[in-house]
């Protein structure tokens, strides 16, 4: 159970790049509770004992194998844990839910069957389906007695999944929908009993229906051959005159985005958990083999290069962990707030997660590019043996890949980001003008060369303060100048959103660090302070980098001089020594023989 905070002090989403937050109402991963931790445990030992060994025989598809671990860790509860307890879940918080999906997410293809399982292959029916669907599959899906699967996207619409040609049509006697049409990529579906199936009924109204095994005009294809994730099966669909009872219709007819967009939200924040699982295991496998890995008569994690390496890839997940579970906490709180207002289940998590959409998004590219630099520098860090199948991070080097894929491309959720933003502020649900404002009048102004850097943490807090000024400040002028050609205009908006998910991360680690200060003192929290700074020294040059290509592709003359020399005011980082700050980040893990932060 979350304790950071009162839900009547979460900030609203997208709020945090104009309000400030507080350490002491941010929920940390340091204030998991013994349930929770107990939990995280859990699914360690479940990965120890159960997946590991077989991760050959995982990846070869040994037929039913995959269906038989889905049902091992039902049996254990992992599948159950934020379902209902009326349909035999534990009805536990979505902080522990997310704990699920991080710790299971080093388990290879097998965490990509579970997180497909108990995400879109399950909540579409929880959070749409009708009390006799949801009683009719529910208590099945969630004991792994049956396995689900979710049929979106198509050979010709990914990205655009509201171009989907598969149709639906009523069948003269109005018994069922007969479905035609062909899906792709569907996890789980050589083995799974129920699918969830978008389909256009009249050619036009895009609606989902849930589908099983063995409906009449329903075929599956062969197994894909994947790059990586290969013991996830990957198949497509195929419907000709498929027989969907009409009964079978979830959701309303017309309404199926509300579904599919809205299962995204909350898969974005579970990738990201997920993503950061995998990397804390690989980098926690690349710490030991540095140790043993012997050249030029001593170990590898004697030298610089190595430790720089090292360090990075463990700021990356701590920073990322601390803005996974921020942002979780803040989904939690609101969708606690709105069951106590009287929203029904369903209503209140999805209402939850779309209140959180561009933080989702953000953490979204934050976990899937922090695991590929994880495992990318895992293999370098190998060497030659990281080219290797003996060696598991050539398996992980392979598996991260899909990531930054699924679950809507990297560029699409950058692209999101700010697109929400826009529209939020435009619709009146996010006050950006204000504060833009107030930062254009700064700029016109004398600096303030007073100082508060007596206090702890403050010149961290002045930059994080400053990051912002500066996505407001680039992003406000290129909004002024290009009013509505900006949707079109890709490459500034994905600058924009680099800048954004640079500093969200920034204030989510600052946040962390700050608690754990308070709570520990400043000797036991000293590496954690290194990871922080020296992340925070990195993300005012990002931020610095993405903002000029930004201001260059859109301003000139006076007006790009200036808005330039506000950008160089609001990126400037104090002297800080990284190369020290890695080298005692790297030396910590190399102590302990793995990541553990």
């Amino acid at each position: 159970m979350s304790t950071a905070t009162d839900a009547k002090n979460v900030l609203k989403g997208g709020e945090w790049l104009i309000k400030e937050s507080s350490p002491f109402e941010t929920f940390t991963p340091e204030d998991f509770t013994e349930e929770e931790l107990m939990i995280r445990d859990m699914c360690n030992q479940f990965l120890d004992a159960e997946i590991y060994p077989i991760l050959d025989r995982i990846d070869n598809l040994e037929p039913g194998l995959m269906k038989s671990l889905v049902g091992k860790a039902g049996e254990q509860g992992l599948l159950a844990t934020s379902f209902p307890e009326e349909y035999g879940g534990l009805g536990k918080d979505f902080v522990t839910s997310t704990i699920i999906n991080e710790y299971l997410g080093a388990g290879h293809s097998f965490s990509v069957a579970v997180a497909a399982h108990t995400g879109i292959g399950t909540l579409p029916i929880l959070y749409f389906g009708t009390p006799e669907q949801k009683q009719k599959y529910i208590p099945k899906l969630i004991t792994g007695e049956w396995a689900g699967a979710y049929g979106l996207t198509e050979p010709n619409s990914g990205s655009d999944a509201l171009g989907a040609k598969t149709t639906a049509t009523l069948s003269a006697d109005g018994k069922y929908y007969l479905l035609n049409g062909q899906k792709c990529w569907i996890t789980n579906g050589g083995f799974a009993q129920v699918y969830t199936v978008f389909a256009k009924v009249d050619g036009d109204k895009f609606t989902a229906f849930i589908v099983e095994r063995g409906t009449e005009g329903f075929t599956q294809g062969p197994e894909e051959h994947k790059m990586g994730i290969k013991g996830s099966s990957t198949v497509q669909l195929y419907f000709q005159d498929a027989k969907v009872p009409v009964e079978n219709v979830l959701g309303e007819i017309g309404k199926g985005h509300k579904i599919a967009f809205n299962i995204l939200n909350i898969g974005r924040l579970k990738l990201c958990a997920a993503a950061t699982g995998g990397a804390r295991r690989s980098l926690s496998g690349t710490v030991e083999y540095a140790k043993t890995r012997e050249q030029f008569k001593q170990p590898i994690s004697n030298f610089g290069a190595i430790k720089h390496k090292l360090a990075e890839m463990a700021i990356r997940i701590f920073v990322t962990e601390s803005a996974l579970y921020r942002t979780a906490d803040w989904i939690d709180k609101k969708e606690k707030e709105l069951l106590a207002s009287g929203k029904p289940f369903n209503e209140s998590l999805l209402g939850a997660a779309e209140e959180y959409a561009i933080e989702c998004a953000i953490l979204k590219v934050a976990g899937s590019e922090a695991l590929d630099f994880v495992v990318d520098e895992g293999v370098q860090v190998h060497g030659g043996n990281g080219f290797s199948a003996e060696y598991n991070i050539s398996r992980a080097y392979r598996d991260s890949r899909i990531n930054r894929i699924y679950e809507g491309t990297n560029e699409i959720n950058r692209l999101l980001t700010l697109d929400m933003t826009l529209k939020r502020a435009m619709g009146g649900r996010l006050d950006l003008m204000n504060p833009a404002f107030a930062v254009q009048k700064e700029l016109m102004s004398i600096p303030d060369f007073g100082s508060e850097e007596e206090l702890p943490f403050a010149k961290e807090k002045k930059l994080v303060a400053n990051l912002k000024k500066a996505i407001l400040m680039t992003a406000g002028a290129a909004v002024q100048k290009l009013m509505m050609k900006i949707e079109n205009e890709q490459e500034i908006l994905m600058n924009l959103a680099d800048m954004a998910i640079a500093t969200f991360s920034a204030e989510s680690v600052l946040l962390r660090v700050m608690k754990m200060t308070d709570h520990q003192g400043d000797a036991a929290t000293s590496i954690h302070q290194d990871i922080m700074r020296t992340y925070l020294y990195d993300a005012a040059d990002l931020v610095n980098k993405a903002g000029k290509d930004a201001i260059n592709s859109f301003a000139e003359g006076d007006e790009q001089r200036m808005i330039l020399m506000g950008l160089k005011r609001f990126t400037k980082a104090e002297p800080f020594n990284t190369k020290d700050a890695r080298r005692r980040i790297a030396d910590k893990m190399i102590a302990d023989g793995k990541y553990n932060f």
